[in-house]
C-alpha cells in the first residue's frame, strides 16, 4: 500500500532533516509518492481538483512539515481551506471522499520534547498543538494516527542526528 506525503516547507533547500526524508522517501517510489506544496504551488494557488484526486488514490496521507510558531507553514492551511470543502471533505450525502483513511503528520520541532511539556519551555505538549489537525481530521471521518515528531534540531544539527532520524521515520510510514 503505498503512502502520500505532503511536504509543506517554503524554504526545502535549506532543509536539513526534511530534505533528508525527502531523499530517502524518493529511493522507494513503489512505497511512498511525495508530493511538495511549495514546488507544486510557488505562487500558492491551488489546482483544488488535482489535489482532491491525489487525496483520493492514497488510503494513506501523512503532512509533513517543520513546525512553524506553534504550527504549520501557512500553505498547509491555505491548502485545508481550499481542499477540504463542504460536499467533498465534509458534509452532504456525496461528502467525507476522506473518510476512513489514515492521516498523520510528521514534524520536526526545533527543541527537545521536554520544552514541549506544562513545566517546558512552551508550556504545552506537542499533541496539545496539534489538536487542531486532530479535529479537522475527525470532522472529515478520517482516521487520524499518532503523529511522528523529531525533536532538538537546535540542539543538535549534526549529521549523525539527522540519520539517526531517518530509519525511525520509515519505520513509523510502514507501521501507520
Amino acid at each position: 500500500m503505498k503512502t502520500l506525503i505532503i511536504v509543506i516547507h517554503p524554504e526545502i533547500e535549506k532543509s536539513v532533516i526534511n530534505k533528508r526524508w525527502i531523499k530517502e522517501l524518493r529511493k522507494c517510489p513503489e512505497k511512498y509518492t511525495v508530493h511538495s506544496l511549495y514546488e507544486a504551488y510557488p505562487d500558492e494557488r491551488i489546482d483544488v481538483a488535482k489535489e482532491q484526486q491525489l487525496m483520493e488514490s492514497y488510503d494513506r496521507i501523512v503532512f509533513q512539515f517543520p513546525f512553524y510558531w506553534f504550527s504549520s507553514p501557512p500553505l498547509l492551511k491555505k491548502w485545508f481551506d481550499e481542499v477540504l470543502l463542504y460536499g467533498w471533505a465534509y458534509g452532504s450525502k456525496s461528502g467525507y471522499k476522506l473518510g476512513g483513511k489514515k492521516i498523520t503528520l510528521a514534524v520536526t520541532a526545533g527543541i527537545d520534547e521536554k520544552g514541549y511539556s506544562a513545566s517546558g519551555k512552551y508550556k504545552y505538549t506537542m499533541n496539545e498543538f496539534f489538536r487542531p489537525y486532530e479535529l479537522t481530521f475527525d470532522y472529515i471521518k478520517a482516521e487520524y494516527k499518532e503523529p511522528f515528531v523529531y525533536y532538538g534540531i537546535e540542539n543538535d544539527p549534526s549529521e549523525e542526528w539527522v540519520e539517526r532520524s531517518v530509519p525511525m521515520y520509515l519505520e513509523f510510514l510502514d507501521n501507520l
